[in-house]
């Protein structure tokens, strides 16, 4: 099987491409459950340091035990249990037109989308890397930033559960050299959040206000610790191009107040997985143009 997989590059890539969609169906999951399930975390410290603060548990609207495999996923407006063959990504949603099979109330078009995108970029990252653990472990990588772009649009949050093991995983990965030396991979870890951090609080300094949150920081360190800190600069222009685009576009189109907060998050993680397709081309360019 490795030796097919190594000789026939389209078996490879659609290989990719079928379990990406199927970590997409499972990456569905993870963003609609972690923020509930962070917030009854919260209301149980809650409780335990203010006497008058109830438990979560079976107070919040959510089954006693509740995480990331249990209970079953079912229709959030009729709460039927979705059966095995109704939860196939694409081809369900596709199959069942849209709709719940018992009160044909409408699926959001979001998660079929998402299980798309994910099984794309899986198979790109194939294309890009070949068979290997570099194109395994840049799927990986991709994973965990599709559900952090996800959870910040939700939620303005980047799980700690997330980010932290995903740092901790890009030094491990780094150690055996597979994107960069060790040594760069350690240097883009500190840099990543350093370069963020003094970034808040030069912001906070001038204008008294908090302009990102922490996991801001926690996030460019991931992205450091997997791709070096040559990526940093790349990395940082990409999603701040981005960012500041689509906020001026929210702000003169959508007449979206200046005052509302817009994640950064999802403009880390873009600018991360363009360093990690393309990072060494983007950078070349960037060198021989100045």
């Amino acid at each position: 099987m490795i030796e097919a997989l190594q000789e026939l590059p389209g078996l490879w890539i659609g290989l990719a491409a079928l379990i990406g969609m199927l970590i997409g169906s499972f990456l569905n999951v993870v963003v609609y459950r972690l923020p509930k399930m962070m917030d009854r975390e919260w209301r149980a410290q809650c409780a335990e340091i203010l006497p008058n603060c109830a438990p979560s548990a079976g107070t919040d609207g959510l089954p006693p035990v509740y995480n990331l495999v249990v209970p079953r996923s079912a229709c959030p407006n009729c709460a039927r249990p979705i059966r095995a063959l109704e939860n196939i990504p694409v081809v369900s949603y596709l199959v069942l037109g849209g709709r719940c099979k018992g009160c044909r109330r409408k699926i959001k078009p979001r998660y079929p989308i998402v299980e798309l995108a994910t099984g794309v970029l899986s198979a790109l990252v194939a294309w890009h890397f070949g068979f290997g653990a570099q194109a395994v472990a840049a799927c990986m990588l991709v994973w965990a930033l599709i559900a952090l772009t996800l959870i910040d649009f939700d939620t303005q949050l980047l799980p700690d559960s997330i980010t932290q093991p995903l740092l901790w995983l890009g030094l491990l990965v780094n150690s055996f050299g597979v994107f960069t030396d060790l040594r760069s991979s350690v240097i883009g870890a500190v840099a990543g959040y350093l370069i963020l951090w003094s970034v808040y609080w030069l912001f906070k300094l001038l204008t008294k206000k908090e302009g990102m949150g922490y996991g801001d920081f926690k996030l460019l360190a991931a992205l450091g610790a997997w791709l070096g800190w040559k990526s940093l600069p790349i990395i940082i222009l990409l999603s701040s191009v981005v960012g500041a685009a689509v906020g001026i576009g929210l702000i003169f189109l959508a007449r979206r107040g200046r005052d509302v907060p817009i994640p950064f998050g999802p403009y880390l993680a873009g600018g991360g997985m363009i360093a990690l397709l393309g990072g060494q081309s983007i950078l070349d360019w960037y060198l021989n143009t100045i």
